[in-house]
């Protein structure tokens, strides 16, 4: 029979309005979530809210001690606080606290999921977004407002093997193309400008081609 934590038990009582209160290991506590959306966290049986404006605004009044772990042998501090026996005494209150953890929580996730990351565009991986990253393209828009052209030039600053591939790369990226299927006459124009630059800027190691 599969034990059950007596914390996890004690939110779902407190915590039942909310929605079916769903458990899984995390951290080596549990992490507590509503429809998947996670807005606290257990650890060595203390439960722990996600921050949100309300609940800072509680803290500012009553301090609750912030979640901290050991990650590579440095102290990290997580962005959620104790709940202390004066606020699990305290249902309503506690109940307010955690719907405004979950509300924030729901809002981070819909800003994610309606701000794809760099990678997600096609042609995009996870390599070319950490290269980018490292060029300081840094967002979606930042991307699409700079332009393939740009992008690629600080791509090439630190990277001198990047080609005319990437070049069709990051174009497809910003209009929404598989490389390959860019216009004919997008390819043209991006193919001239691409020996423009380099015959004003010769490279002896060659790139991608």
């Amino acid at each position: 029979m599969k034990k059950v934590n007596p914390v996890v038990e004690r939110s779902r009582a407190h915590l039942a309005p909310l929605g079916t209160i769903e458990s899984r290991t995390q951290f080596g506590g549990y992490a507590l979530a509503v429809e998947s959306v996670v807005f606290a966290l257990i650890n060595k049986d203390e439960l722990y809210l996600r921050a949100s404006e309300p609940l800072r605004e509680y803290i500012t009044e009553r301090p609750l001690q912030p979640l901290i772990f050991r990650k590579r042998g440095k102290l990290v501090s997580l962005n959620y606080y104790r709940v202390d026996e004066a606020l699990w005494c305290d249902s309503d209150h506690l109940l307010a606290l955690s719907a405004a953890s979950l509300e924030t929580a729901q809002l981070e996730l819909q800003d994610r999921q309606s701000s794809p990351r760099l990678k997600d565009l096609p042609n995009l991986s996870v390599r070319m977004e950490m290269m980018l990253y490292e060029a300081g393209v840094m967002s979606v828009n930042h991307l699409f407002q700079m332009g393939a052209k740009q992008c690629w030039l600080k791509l090439k600053a630190i990277n001198q093997h990047v080609g005319f591939q990437t070049l069709l790369a990051l174009q497809g990226a910003i209009t929404g193309h598989h490389a390959a299927a860019l216009p004919l006459a997008t390819r043209a124009e991006l193919n001239a400008w691409f020996q423009r630059t380099l015959l004003s800027n010769p490279d002896p190691r060659g790139g991608e081609g």
